[in-house]
Parts: C-alpha cells; sequence; structure tokens
C-alpha cells in the first residue's frame, strides 16, 4: 500500500518559521489526525503533503518519491486534497465540480472522455452525491459541497487523501457522514489519509493515529489514548481537560476541565 513520510520537515512564509524537524509517516489503510491550537500549522502541514508549498528543508514522499521533483499532474495523480474554506463557482453544477478532479490526467488539448466521466460518477456514487450531480454548486448546503468535494478528490483515483478541517462549518449528523466516509474509504481502498480536526472528540473516535504539534514541531505522536491525555492537553492548549474513556467504545472522551 501507498506510504506518506515526510522527513525532518521544516516549513516557513517569507522567513518567519511555523514548523521544524517534522517527521511523521501514514501508512496505506489508516487515517491519521493533526492536531493543536489555533497557527500551530496544521494547514501548513497539509500544504507541504500535497506539494503547494514548498518545504524549507527535509523531504515529502510518497513511496519513496520526491514530491518537490514532480509537475502539477504527476503530484495530483498521487496526493489529493480537500483544503478549508474552499470557494466553488456557484454557477457550476456538482457534477462540473467532480469533473474537475480529472485534471490531472488530461494534456492541454485533451476533451473529457468516456472514462473520466465514469470515474467522477463512481466517486459521486460512494459519496452520497449522485443525486445533486445536476445540481448547482450554489444551491447545496454546507455539507453537501463538503461531499462534492471529497468526491471531487476521489475522482482523482489518488491514493494518498488529505483533509483540512473537514467537519468545519457541519451540524453534527454531517460531521458523523463525512468523517464516517473517510474512514470507510480509506479502509475500503487502502487510502492513506491525513486531515486537520479541531474537535478532539472526532480525533478520538475516527483517527488511527494522532499528531500533537505544538511550539514549531511534533510533541507527541500515536494512538488517541495515548496522545490524548490530560497532562499531553494541558500543557500544549493550556486549559485542564478531564479524559474519559467511552462507556460502550472505550474511546477517549475529553471535556473541559
Amino acid at each position: 500500500m501507498t506510504t506518506l513520510r515526510l522527513i525532518e520537515v521544516a516549513l516557513g512564509y517569507e522567513g518567519r518559521s511555523v514548523l521544524r524537524q517534522v517527521s511523521l509517516e501514514v501508512r496505506g489503510g489508516e487515517v491519521l489526525a493533526l492536531v493543536g491550537p489555533n497557527g500551530v500549522g496544521k494547514s501548513t502541514l497539509i500544504n507541504a503533503a500535497c506539494g503547494l508549498l514548498p518545504v524549507l528543508a527535509g523531504q515529502v514522499l510518497v513511496d519513496g518519491d520526491d514530491l518537490s521533483r514532480m509537475s502539477p499532474p504527476e503530484r495530483a495523480r498521487l496526493v489529493a486534497v480537500v483544503p478549508q474554506g474552499t470557494s466553488l463557482p456557484p454557477a457550476f453544477t456538482a457534477f462540473d465540480v467532480v469533473l474537475s478532479g480529472r485534471t490531472p490526467y488530461l494534456g492541454w488539448l485533451d476533451r473529457v472522455g468516456k472514462a473520466d466521466e465514469q470515474a467522477s460518477l463512481m466517486a459521486m456514487a460512494r459519496t452520497g452525491t449522485f443525486d445533486l450531480a445536476r445540481r448547482r454548486v450554489g444551491e447545496l448546503s454546507g455539507g453537501e459541497r463538503q461531499r462534492v468535494l471529497i468526491a471531487r478528490a476521489l475522482a482523482q483515483s489518488a491514493p494518498v487523501l488529505l483533509l483540512d478541517e473537514p467537519t468545519a462549518h457541519l451540524d453534527l449528523r454531517h460531521q458523523d457522514n463525512v468523517l464516517s466516509m473517510v474512514r470507510a474509504l480509506a479502509v475500503e481502498r487502502g487510502m492513506a489519509v491525513m486531515m486537520s480536526l479541531h474537535d478532539l472528540n472526532l480525533v478520538a473516535r475516527f483517527a488511527d493515529r494522532v499528531v500533537l504539534l505544538s511550539d514549531g514541531g511534533v510533541r507527541s505522536i500515536g494512538l488517541p489514548q495515548h496522545v490524548l491525555t490530560p497532562d499531553e492537553l494541558a500543557s500544549v492548549y493550556g486549559v485542564k481537560m478531564l479524559v474519559l474513556a467511552h462507556p460502550v467504545h472505550h474511546w477517549p472522551v475529553v471535556l473541559p476541565g
């Protein structure tokens, strides 16, 4: 299975350091969650992992191949990303948006073919957006738009999926639906999934492993029950936390202290 690997990565903007010496690995079939306070660098790390942000040092590798040495289409065939707060043309149909995920496979003069349309329709069927195909983006709810964006990422047929705050602005039902779907995709397709999340209870429920970012680097990485502890969370967030075991499923339940 495909593996995304970051080795001693340093990131920043215009001379300002954001993250340094970040090393982590995401294996096919697993979901890795990035957590930490606002501004700690979660979105920055997502942008670097898909090649949108050049690294200042270190390497981002997919199955041993360096993303920095690839063209944008080559990167897009390996890594799909669902960015935070994406603005979509309101007049586009949901199908138009999903079909744009096939762009990495088209040359300058190539036209969309039946295979591209089929891949897009299959992605919409898998994400429960098939019935939205003819609807305009401006008519969709936040949850519907988010599922359409995930469908677009699936249409890329990339083995690595990155999501930046995929549950932002979604209600509880849509949060559950979106993350359940992402989790199932990782297992069924063997995708390596990395996502940033603020809600630690969603992290505990849906992530296989957790990366806790703090002070410009990785403070801890491991299973949710090993990372989401009162001491670790209090030291990073500056707030006392109470962590209980879920009475049925035994994953951590995080409450303000």
